[in-house]
C-alpha cells in the first residue's frame, strides 16, 4: 500500500488568477475591467504562472527528502555492466615471428547511418600470436601403439586410424611450439578413402593438451569433409595449450579424435589417408570489454583533513577484473597505493582505504566523527596536505548496447603490424544499463528490510542482482529435494544478444562461471546459518509451435510467413517474451489459444488455419506429441526450437 503523500500547497493557475481578482475587487474597488485583453489581468496572469511553477517544486520537497533518505540508508545506483567478448585477430599471412597485440588495443563496430555511433571495445589481455609449423605427426589405432608417420608421410600416404575405424582413435599432431589463444590452420592433401561420413558431419573431435588433458577446439571452417579430400581445417586453440612431453616427443600437440557416433550420424567404413600435412599460424583471439580505458587519472590534491571528496574525470566506472588502486604521492616512497572499500565502518585511522562510487564518480577519503567527550574517530587515514592523488586505471563505459551480434565487431581503431581484419565469433554478453532513481526508489524499502542479509527467497534475489547487475534474471526458489532441506536455488539467466533473426542458441543461456562465482560468493557471507545456496542456470523446456495460416489477398505470404515466425520467437524467448515483454514467466506453460491470439494480430493475416504444440528437447531434439498445451515446471522457463509457419494465400 502507497501511503498518502501531503500535498504542500494545493493552488494552481486558476486559483491563484482568481484570488487575485477577488483582491483588486476588495482593495482596488475603481479597477473595474477584468476581461483578459487589460494589462493588469496580464501582468496577474503572468505572476500567476510563475506562483504555479514555485508550488509544483515545492510539492517536489517530499521526493527530494526521500531520496536523501535513500543516501542516508546507503543505496546508490547500480552502475552499468560493460559486455565482454572474443575478439579474433587474423594476420594477413603466416608471420614468421610472433606478433604482438597488447592490451588496450580498441576494436569496434562499423558506424553508419542506420546503427549511429559506434560501440567500441578494448582489448583486455596480452595476445601473443606465436608461429607455428608441423614437427612430428602420428596415430594411436585399436590397441593404443603409437605409430610416428613424421618421416614416412615423406614417402607414401599413412592410414590415420586402423583399416575399419573405431571410436577413440586418434590422430596425433605435434607443432614446433605451444600456439595458445591462436588460430591454426592444418592444411591437409589427402584421397578419399574414409568412405561412409557425412562431409558435413564428419563423427572427428579437434583437442589441444594443456598440461593435464585435453581440451576442445573450436572448429573455424573444415573443408577437408572430414579428412577425405584436400583442404584446410582452422583451429581456435584454447588458451590452456602448452608444450608437452607424448611419447617421448616434446611439441604443442593437437589430436583429432574419432566419436561415438550420434544418432543418425553416418561413421567410417574405412580410414581417411593422408599424403601431407601442414601447419600455420593464422590468427589469435584475445577477451575484449566495451569499455574504455582511463589511465593514471589526476582527481586533484589533498587538503590534509578527514572526508575530502574527489571527483574522477570519466563516469560511470564499471567493474572489470582489476581492481581500482587509488595512488596517493609520498616525498619518501614514491606513489602509495590506497585500497577501495564498499565503506568505513571497520576502518582504522591508519588504513589506506577509499570509497568511489561507479555512477557519479565521487571518491571518498575515511571521514573523522567527534564522541561525546570531544574526542575525533577516524575511519581511514587521511594524505598529507599537498598530496597528489591519482587513479591507476579504470574502465568507463558499459551498457545493453554493447551486446552486439557475432561478427559485428569489425574494425580495429590500433594499428597492428600484418593484422588484416578482426572479428567476435560469438555475441558480445554482459551488458546491462545502470540503474535509474525510479528504479532505487523501488529498491530502497526491500534493502530496508533485507539489511544485507538473504532470509527470504525475494532477499536472494534482491542481494544477487547487486553482485551480478549484469544478469538478465534472476529466480529465487526453494530446493526441489528431501535432501536439500533448508537450501536455496538462485537460477541466473544470463544477459545475451539474439542473432540477425532474433534467435537465441542453447549455449547461449549458460552463465558464464564468474557470474556464478559472485553470486555464490556474495551471498555465501550473507545467508542465514545452516542454509545452503546453489547457484545455476534454471531447467528449459523446448517448445516447437507449427502453424498453417492463410494470408490475405493483397498480402505477400512470404513476408507474413517471416513475420509469423519472428512473432513466435519474440513471445517464447525465455529475457524479452511474455505478455509485458519482460521474459516469459517462470513455470507459465503455454497455451494453443495464446498463439492462435497472437498471429491473428499480425497484419496480412486472414485465418489462422491450425496451431500444433509439441514439446521439444533443445539438446537432443527429440520432440513430443502434439499438444494443446505444453507444461513448463515451476523453476523453469520456455525455449524456442524449431518453430514451423506455412502460409496459403486466399483463394
Amino acid at each position: 500500500m502507497v501511503l498518502p503523500a501531503p500535498n504542500l500547497d494545493d493552488r494552481r493557475f486558476q486559483n491563484l488568477v482568481d484570488e487575485s481578482k477577488r483582491l483588486v475587487q476588495r482593495r482596488c474597488p475603481e479597477w473595474t475591467d477584468h476581461n483578459v485583453s487589460d494589462p493588469g489581468i496580464t501582468l496577474i496572469e503572468t505572476f500567476a504562472y510563475m506562483t504555479d511553477q514555485l508550488l509544483y517544486r515545492l510539492n517536489r520537497v517530499p521526493d527530494r527528502n526521500y531520496i536523501k533518505f535513500l543516501e542516508l540508508i546507503g543505496v546508490h545506483l547500480l552502475p552499468p555492466s560493460a559486455a565482454t567478448t572474443a575478439v579474433t585477430f587474423w594476420l594477413s599471412a603466416p608471420q614468421e615471428n610472433t606478433v604482438y597485440v597488447p592490451a588496450g588495443v580498441e576494436v569496434a563496430t562499423p558506424r553508419s547511418e542506420a546503427v549511429g555511433s559506434a560501440v567500441a571495445f578494448t582489448v583486455t589481455e596480452d595476445l601473443q600470436i606465436v608461429p607455428c609449423a608441423l614437427e612430428y605427426i602420428g596415430s594411436i589405432p585399436t590397441g593404443g601403439t603409437w605409430r610416428n608417420h613424421t618421416d614416412s608421410m615423406k614417402l607414401a600416404p599413412f592410414s590415420c586410424f586402423s583399416g575399419q575405424p573405431v571410436p577413440d582413435e586418434v590422430l596425433l599432431i605435434g607443432l614446433t611450439a605451444a600456439v595458445a589463444s591462436c588460430a591454426v590452420s592444418l592444411r591437409f592433401d589427402c584421397n578419399v578413402e574414409g568412405i561412409g561420413v557425412d562431409p558435413e558431419w564428419p563423427p572427428l573431435a579437434w583437442e589441444a593438451f594443456d598440461g593435464e588433458g585435453w581440451a576442445e577446439c573450436e572448429v573455424d571452417r573444415d573443408t577437408t569433409g572430414g579428412l577425405n579430400r584436400a583442404g584446410e581445417v582452422v583451429l581456435h586453440v584454447p588458451g590452456t595449450h602448452t608444450a608437452s612431453v607424448e611419447h617421448g616427443l616434446r611439441a604443442g600437440w593437437l589430436r583429432a579424435r574419432v566419436t561415438t557416433p550420434e544418432e543418425d550420424q553416418p561413421f567410417y567404413s574405412n580410414s581417411p589417408l593422408i599424403k601431407q600435412v601442414e601447419a600455420v599460424t593464422i590468427g589469435g583471439t584475445a577477451q575484449a570489454v566495451q569499455a574504455e580505458v582511463v589511465a593514471e587519472d589526476v582527481v586533484g590534491s589533498s587538503e590534509g583533513v578527514p572526508g575530502q571528496r574527489f571527483l574522477v574525470s570519466r563516469v560511470p566506472v564499471v567493474a572489470s577484473e582489476e581492481p581500482v588502486v587509488l595512488e596517493v604521492s609520498d616525498e619518501d616512497e614514491g606513489w602509495q597505493e590506497w585500497t577501495q572499500v564498499e565503506e568505513f565502518s571497520q576502518s582504522g585511522p591508519e588504513d589506506l582505504h577509499f570509497v568511489l562510487d561507479p555512477v557519479s564518480g565521487e571518491l571518498q577519503l575515511g571521514p573523522a566523527v567527534r564522541t561525546p567527550d570531544g574526542s575525533l574517530l577516524r575511519y581511514g587515514a587521511a594524505p598529507a596536505k599537498g598530496a597528489l592523488l591519482r587513479l591507476r586505471r579504470y574502465h568507463t563505459g558499459g551498457g545493453r548496447q554493447g551486446n552486439v551480434a557475432a561478427g559485428a565487431i569489425r574494425v580495429c581503431r590500433t594499428t597492428i603490424p600484418y593484422v588484416a581484419r578482426v572479428e567476435n565469433r560469438a555475441a558480445a554478453i554482459g551488458g546491462v544499463d545502470g540503474e535509474d532513481i525510479e528504479e532505487a526508489k523501488v529498491r530502497g524499502p526491500i534493502v530496508m528490510r533485507t539489511l544485507g542479509r538473504a532470509v527470504t527467497a525475494e532477499d536472494f534475489e534482491q542481494l544477487a542482482r547487486q553482485a551480478a547487475p549484469e544478469a538478465a534474471r534472476i529466480k529465487a526458489v526453494p530446493a526441489a529435494t528431501d535432501e536439500e532441506a533448508g537450501g536455496v536455488r538462485v537460477l541466473v539467466v544470463p544477459t545475451v544478444a539474439d542473432d540477425v533473426d532474433g534467435r537465441l542458441s542453447f549455449e547461449q543461456l549458460v552463465p558464464p562461471a564468474e557470474t556464478l562465482t559472485n553470486i555464490a560468493t556474495y551471498l555465501d557471507g550473507r545467508r542465514t546459518i545452516g542454509s545452503r545456496v546453489l547457484v545455476e542456470p534454471p531447467a528449459y523446456q523446448g517448445v516447437t509451435v507449427v502453424v498453417m495460416m492463410r494470408a490475405r489477398p493483397w498480402a505477400d505470404p512470404g513476408r507474413l510467413q517471416r513475420t509469423a515466425t519472428d512473432a513466435l520467437y519474440a513471445y517464447l524467448h525465455p529475457i524479452t517474451g511474455g505478455m509485458d515483454g519482460n521474459g516469459w514467466p517462470f513455470g507459465r506453460p503455454v497455451h494453443m489459444g495464446e498463439i492462435y491470439a497472437l498471429l491473428q494480430r499480425l497484419p496480412g493475416t486472414e485465418l489462422v488455419e491450425d496451431v500444433r504444440l509439441f514439446a521439444a528437447n533443445p539438446i537432443t531434439g527429440e520432440r513430443g506429441a502434439a499438444a494443446q498445451r505444453v507444461e513448463v515446471a515451476p523453476n523453469a522457463l520456455v525455449f524456442s526450437y524449431q518453430h514451423q509457419v506455412r502460409v496459403e494465400e486466399l483463394a
